[in-house]
């Protein structure tokens, strides 16, 4: 290398462009108070119902669980087995958001196999929540359902 020629240092990425609104600007500090806590965690299932298909579909699918868990008298204690179970799905279907959000942002739009793993493993978490809350809610809601539906046969 001639001693005329200098030495260029690397040049840094670009930072990477904001993808959220104005109002979020500020979302990396603390949250000042509980009510401000609380708009951000709202903010986030705000977010996921808006954005996230499968989101939709399992608030739907557990309000029709507890809704007919209701209708149908279940004990107290059963009606809640089946509201945390429907919570859980809920609240990993947001932990899943929040990977596949991360991931991305990590990533970019370039293929990495680490990246995959770790989208694939939180969607298969949500997964496994789900099915053992078909599970929990099948055991507790058939039993009822087709004592009512022989009383509506017999009828």
């Amino acid at each position: 290398m001639l001693m005329s020629q200098k030495l260029t240092p690397l040049a840094k990425p670009n930072p990477i462009e904001p993808v959220v609104s104005q109002e979020r600007q500020l979302s990396w500090k603390v949250a000042s108070n509980l009510l401000v806590s609380f708009k951000y965690a709202w903010a986030g299932i705000s977010y996921a119902f808006r954005t996230q298909r499968n989101f939709r579909i399992h608030v739907c699918v557990g309000t029709l669980a507890i809704a007919l868990s209701l209708f149908l008298h279940l004990q107290a204690v059963e009606i809640a087995v089946i509201g945390v179970t429907s919570g859980l799905v809920l609240a990993l279907e947001l932990v899943n958001t929040a990977i596949e959000s991360l991931v991305d942002l990590t990533v970019k739009q370039t293929y990495h196999e680490l990246a995959k793993i770790a989208k694939d493993c939180a969607a298969a978490a949500v997964l496994v929540s789900a099915l053992v809350a078909v599970l929990v809610a099948a055991t507790l809601l058939l039993p009822p359902l087709v004592k009512v539906a022989i009383t509506q046969i017999l009828a």
